[in-house]
């Protein structure tokens, strides 16, 4: 039999009975196969193996504990066997055949009626894959495939109709972590999501780059903000996260970092289930362990620092631990620079406590500006820095590959991966 003899189907045995010849591994797994298609199924072998006992134990399939007989296949929609005899598997196939009843032959996959194929479920997508009778090369091409979809290098998106009342499938919506910004740092799961969507809600600071991959039919809505900018209020984007799900779409809100770590996450995934809308939040790696990680700058480290604090503004630093073993991330605080640096210093963190400010990180345009408590507004000013950064303040700053050999109040170091530089007064 060649590949070309396969005509592909998918068989829906919900309900319907379906026979399984033999008591082994093999027939085990078919069984169970089988009744994750929901068919009823009955077994028949003298001997069963602990798990197809089991089953039969717990009502879940018809067990009869014999040698086979003809008859066994009256009124049966699809046949199994898997005894580890040629001989019976054989008989068994020729009974079907006569009968006209599809039967897989576990014995001669050659002269079998029906393949059964390498089988994974993604979402609700079901792959099956035949390879001219090699199972292993089945099982290996499954798994690419299945991989792929998982990771989103697949499309499973649904191009869907209307159902027969002629309402649209129930809409949902997924926050998504994007990360920093870089297009290989979203999870897993977030790509997968990206994927299947159908409208897409973008920040300006996810990874834009994915959104260039998406289907030309997928919307893609802007709703990006900057620091004292925000075209889009946040009750309009909560209300075009639940309108777009209620019209049955699959919405993804791509936001950068992690919903729920500054980023307002947490309302919008309250607004959707006040208004029914099925919602799942998605990690992400937040720039606030790992922009300052792209600068060689560990948020904690043995001997440094053993814990750190993530703060969006001045206001909040009097609340923070003012010394140098505690780490403090400033996000969005390159307009109150100046403003945290003093008020830091006046809450006891001596003014030569290293800085770090990493701008665009993992970006080909990635900048490490790094000074000291004292001379880090400055420097700032001077080189331009600019959002989106991430602002490190601490001990853990002298561990970057980027920092000088000796922190002084005047010495500070602008780094650009294109073209690295050491700058001193």
């Amino acid at each position: 039999m060649a590949i070309q003899d396969i005509y592909p189907t998918a068989l829906r045995l919900l309900g319907r009975p379906v026979l399984v010849v033999g008591g082994g591994p093999v027939a085990e797994r078919r069984a169970k196969g089988l009744l994750d298609a929901g068919a009823k199924v009955t077994v028949v072998a003298p001997v069963a193996s602990e798990n197809l006992r089991g089953l039969a134990h717990a009502g879940l399939l018809t067990w009869e504990p014999r040698e086979y007989r003809t008859s066994d296949l009256d009124g049966v929609w699809f046949v199994q066997t898997a005894t580890g005899t040629a001989a019976v598997d054989t008989q068994v196939a020729a009974d079907a055949e006569a009968q006209r009843i599809w039967c897989v032959n576990a014995s001669d996959h050659e002269s079998s009626a029906a393949w059964t194929p390498a089988v994974a479920v993604v979402d609700d997508v079901k792959i099956a894959i035949n390879a001219g009778g090699d199972p292993r090369r089945a099982m290996a091409l499954r798994d690419a495939v299945a991989t792929a979809l998982e990771t989103g290098d697949l499309p499973l998106r649904r191009h869907r109709k209307p159902d027969a009342s002629g309402k649209a499938p129930a809409g949902s919506v997924a926050l998504v972590g994007g990360g920093p910004g870089d297009s290989g740092l979203i999870t897993v799961r977030g790509r997968r999501l990206l994927g299947q969507a159908d409208v897409v809600v973008a920040d300006r600071l996810g990874p834009r780059e994915l959104l260039k991959e998406l289907a030309p039919d997928v919307r893609v809505i802007e709703v990006g903000k900057t620091p004292g900018h925000h075209p889009v209020p946040q009750l309009e984007i909560n209300r075009i996260l639940v309108d777009e799900a209620l019209k049955g779409n699959r919405v993804v809100r791509l936001k950068g970092g992690d919903p729920y770590v500054l980023g307002r996450g947490g309302e919008e995934a309250e607004f959707c289930r006040q208004n029914g809308v099925e919602v799942e939040v998605v990690s992400g790696v937040t720039s606030a362990i790992s922009v300052p990680a792209a600068a060689g700058i560990p948020v904690t480290h043995r001997g440094l620092a053993k814990g750190f604090s993530v703060v969006t503004g001045h206001e909040e630093l009097s609340e923070v631990p003012a010394r140098p073993d505690h780490t403090v991330v400033l996000l969005m605080g390159v307009a109150q620079l100046r403003d945290s640096a003093a008020a830091l210093s006046g809450s006891g963190l001596p003014l030569d406590t290293p800085v770090g400010i990493v701008e665009n990180g993992y970006l080909p345009d990635q900048r490490v500006t790094i000074g000291t408590l004292g001379s880090i507004a400055d420097q700032a000013e001077a080189v331009g820095v600019a959002n989106p950064a991430v602002i490190v303040i601490g001990d853990v700053v002298r561990v970057s590959p980027f920092a000088p050999q000796h922190f002084k109040t005047a010495d500070y170091s602008t780094i650009s991966p294109n073209r690295p530089r050491v700058r001193t007064n």
